[in-house]
């Protein structure tokens, strides 16, 4: 491509925010053009984020000021709601739209309204919105004008379940999966809350949405298109004192006539030519560290005794491959670049 993408970021002072302009940074094929903040207008992005001092020599401007309508794509790090309030006058101006909050993520506006607690704007937008998951959805990515980026938890769930439910397999009991879920701190946002703050979050262990969390009718509504058939799953997420990092425990009875089944490579199958997914050896026990600022997803297979229960352990950064670096895949893809491009980072280690 002779010209480069012009990219505008709403909402680029949260984590998630900070994370696109570092991935974008060093994207070879994209020119950031705009970043909003109402409150931050006028600010340089570096004085806030001195880890992009060099690389990024935009200021913060208001909505009104960033001319988002000239940008070839736009991401939207910020609240549900605020993506579906712009999209028709910026999809009007022929701009994309990369939404990484739950704006279009769920199909069903009734199901969207009771758990986010306000009215879906655009339905027919939503109505052509492609489920931002590439490793299910490439064609439907390619050719989007409007993605509804995965939360953090449904990506690791959702790729952890993929090969044992698609196509209605029969090859695990469906109706008594388990999903135990841990991520870092990052995960609830940047705001300042009591529960994110240092002295609370950290020495500590605990569950919470246990009753029901915003990501259970996600992941429900892609395991049911996978298996082509309700999928009930008991999904329990907990918050963990470190920063970044997600690690979600699987657990699935395996059928009695799937005993057979060599698991290990039914995953290495199904993910052999996905570039960020991998497929760890047999007995393999990832670590979040593993994939710290990298848009990596791994997974390990295990089977205890080579007995009938079957545990997938999956591991992101959920700021990477859980959602800014998810969606600069995403907009790779619909842009016709290389789908690698701009995420080639190696994880961090120590």
């Amino acid at each position: 491509m002779a010209s480069k993408i012009k990219v505008g970021i709403v909402g680029g002072t949260g984590y998630t925010g900070v994370e696109l302009l570092r991935l974008l940074s060093q994207h070879p094929h994209i020119e950031l053009t705009a970043i909003t903040s109402r409150k931050e207008d006028g600010m340089p992005v570096a004085d806030m984020y001195p880890n992009l001092r060099g690389r990024v020599g935009l200021a913060f401007s208001t909505p009104e000021k960033a001319r988002l309508a000239d940008c070839d794509v736009v991401f939207f790090a910020t609240p549900h709601g605020v993506a579906m309030a712009q999209a028709r006058e910026l999809l009007a101006a022929g701009t994309k739209i990369i939404d990484l909050a739950a704006d279009f993520r769920l199909q069903d506006t009734a199901v969207f309204e009771r758990w986010y607690k306000m009215p879906h704007s655009c339905p027919d937008i939503l109505a052509e919105a492609a489920y931002g998951l590439v490793e299910l959805n490439r064609e439907a990515v390619a050719k989007a004008r409007v993605i509804g980026n995965p939360g953090c938890y449904p990506t690791t769930v959702i790729l952890g379940l993929a090969p044992l439910i698609e196509g209605g397999s029969k090859l695990v009991d469906t109706q008594t999966l388990i999903a135990d879920c841990k991520s870092g701190v990052s995960g609830a946002g940047r705001k300042a809350e009591v529960g994110s703050l240092f002295s609370e979050a950290s020495d500590n262990f605990k569950a919470y949405g246990v009753a029901g969390h915003r990501h259970s009718p996600e992941i429900a509504a892609q395991l049911e298109k996978l298996a082509g058939a309700p999928v009930p799953l008991t999904f329990v997420p907990h918050l963990v004192p470190m920063i970044r990092g997600m690690f979600s425990t699987i657990y699935a009875r395996i059928q009695p006539q799937a005993r057979g089944t060599d698991f290990q490579k039914l995953f290495e199958d199904r993910y052999a030519d996905e570039p960020f997914i991998d497929v760890m050896p047999a007995g393999s026990l990832p670590e979040t560290r593993s994939v710290r600022a990298s848009n990596t997803l791994r997974i390990a297979v295990q089977r205890p005794g080579n007995g009938d229960q079957l545990i997938v352990l999956v591991v992101q950064d959920n700021l990477v491959k859980g959602a800014a670096g998810q969606a600069v895949q995403n907009m790779n893809l619909m842009f016709g670049l290389p789908e690698s491009a701009g995420l080639d980072q190696v994880a961090i280690l120590p």
